[in-house]
């Protein structure tokens, strides 16, 4: 079930972006994600911090361009490590900048980023290789800086899903676990601010969790936590 979802998604991008951005507009209809995501990037627009936020596991850029154009004093890349997903970014958004990069390797000079965002992207990671994928994010983020995560909650298991977006591709995502992604996220270094579970609303299937964390101290590092 630990298939490497790059080829997954390089075969799925186009009928992809078609199904959330052409087909329907799936960001306009969830008025509480775009408040998520308005709150994230204001912490970061004006607040003294870098002003520059990554999109990491950013697809076809929607919500990479939805930051953009909150936030236009905040230079936001999308990243991404399916290059069908990132040739479908760049060409429905050509005045914004998209890189390749993962959870593991985001691509970013240690310290450089005010916000790291990680839309629906983190579940893709097994659980064994999350508290290394945090350490990451917290090591890309200048002190003080801000990380939001959102995903389907469950207990850590993973889920192959059946012939994702019409396409024949072996694709598994895990339902994490939101007290296990806090118990994560604080052994990296991450106060948590914020962390919310709710329900599924149609067409979900399963309850989704949302975690605002900002860079502190790690436990026995010498970080200078920013309040």
């Amino acid at each position: 079930m630990d298939a490497d979802p790059r080829a997954a998604y390089d075969a799925v991008a186009a009928d992809y972006a078609r199904l959330l951005m052409d087909d329907s507009d799936e960001l306009a209809a969830k008025p509480a994600d775009r408040a998520w995501l308005d709150a994230f990037v204001a912490r970061v627009d004006g607040a003294g911090l870098p002003p520059r936020v990554l999109d990491l596991g950013c697809g076809p850029g929607r919500v990479t361009a939805y930051l953009a154009l909150r936030a236009p004093g905040v230079e936001v890349v999308g990243c991404d490590p399916s290059t069908g997903m990132l040739a479908e970014a760049r060409r429905r958004f050509p005045g914004l900048a998209f890189a390749v990069g993962s959870w593991s390797s985001p691509g970013v000079t240690a310290g450089s980023l005010g916000g790291l965002l990680g839309w629906y992207s983190l579940i893709h990671t097994p659980p064994a290789e999350r508290p290394a994928a945090l350490v990451s994010a917290y090591d890309a983020l200048a002190p003080g800086g801000w990380l939001l995560l959102a995903f389907q909650t469950g207990a850590d298991e993973g889920v192959e899903l059946q012939r994702p977006y019409g396409h024949d591709v072996a694709l598994v995502a895990y339902r994490l676990d939101l007290d296990a992604v806090v118990r994560d996220l604080e052994a990296a270094g991450f106060a948590v601010v914020e962390r919310v579970r709710r329900d599924p609303v149609a067409p979900e299937r399963t309850p989704q969790g949302y975690v605002l964390a900002q860079r502190g101290r790690r436990p026995g590092s010498t970080d200078v936590h920013l309040p």
